[in-house]
């Protein structure tokens, strides 16, 4: 399920980057948006991560308190 929602991330952001470039020009608010939505993305790539880390922990029969 990861797997997709990295990839609908990576294609929304290359979608709006498409989008703001339409218009032939990349102003400063184009490249804040474009900086906005990698960080969105990576961030959401990043807690992804963790937390199948932390499913990965969770499900570890090694790794049990009891």
């Amino acid at each position: 399920m990861d797997d997709v929602k990295r990839t609908y991330r990576e294609g929304e952001e290359k979608t709006k980057e498409a989008w703001r470039k339409a218009d032939g020009e990349e102003d400063l608010a184009d490249k804040l948006g474009n900086a906005g939505d990698e960080i969105r993305k990576d961030l959401g790539n990043a807690g992804d991560e963790l937390d199948d880390a932390d499913d990965r922990q969770v499900n570890d029969p090694t790794k049990r308190p009891y």
